[in-house]
């Protein structure tokens, strides 16, 4: 079964940032990682990989560690320096232990040896984007475009005006939050907000879809769109 894409906490795709001083190689992993939906930029060394870090603010970095000038053990290290956590996947033609050891002491989170398996390096990248995401996303208020949830103290405003929900509205509009542009199936919300599934009983999700409709859309253009057949999806009401 194909993997839902993963985005950011806002909905936009995932960055990553590859560096490599084999163009051909960097490309072949910009082309693999914008196949999987997610942003992808490339460097061929250290003081471009450091300029586009600052302007690009990729969620995970590939980069290579044998480089010329600036090389990737460095680059890591001022990322660090600088208070930059992002994730740093490590590619290298070395496969000695005190290398790798290296890499990690200097703040590499991962490491693969080239030549390598590039199914293998997709998969790692989705694994340490999501657990970083997950950390970034941890913050109590959940935003998509004018409406905030605030998660501990059960308060949603939208333009800035205080809306009133149920505990179930307020779990429903937290899924949809947590998962914006993304379309939810009826079953999907069945299991996860009400924990079991209805059987037929899925009308109830149209339901309270048209009650969390009607208290939103009270305070601005529809946010909550319905793809027929398919689900539900919350996004910015000017997309």
């Amino acid at each position: 079964m194909t993997e839902p894409t993963l985005t950011r906490p806002d909905g936009s795709p995932v960055r990553v940032l590859i560096v490599d001083d084999e163009p051909l190689l960097a490309d072949l992993l910009a082309m693999a990682m914008t196949t999987e939906g997610w942003s992808a930029r490339t460097a061929n060394d250290g003081q471009v990989a450091l300029r586009l870090a600052r302007e690009f603010h990729p969620d995970v970095v590939v980069l290579d560690v044998m480089m010329p000038h600036v090389d990737g053990l460095q680059v890591v290290s001022r990322l660090r320096e600088r208070g930059n956590d992002v994730p740093v996947l490590f590619l290298t033609a070395k496969d000695d232990v005190a290398d790798r050891i290296a890499g990690l002491r200097a703040g590499g989170d991962d490491y693969v040896t080239k030549p390598f398996n590039l199914e293998e390096v997709v998969t790692r990248l989705r694994g340490m984007a999501r657990r970083h995401l997950r950390v970034v996303a941890e913050e109590p208020v959940l935003t998509v475009g004018d409406l905030h949830l605030n998660e501990e103290t059960y308060e949603v405003q939208r333009a800035g005006h205080p809306i009133e929900l149920t505990a179930t509205e307020f779990a429903l509009l937290k899924y949809l939050m947590e998962n914006p542009k993304r379309v939810l199936s009826k079953a999907q919300i069945l299991d996860r907000v009400w924990s079991y599934d209805f059987g037929g009983k899925a009308s109830v999700v149209e339901l309270y879809i048209s009650y969390l409709r009607k208290k939103l859309d009270a305070a601005g253009p529809p946010m909550i769109h319905t793809l027929r057949g398919v689900g539900y999806s919350i996004r910015p009401a000017d997309e």
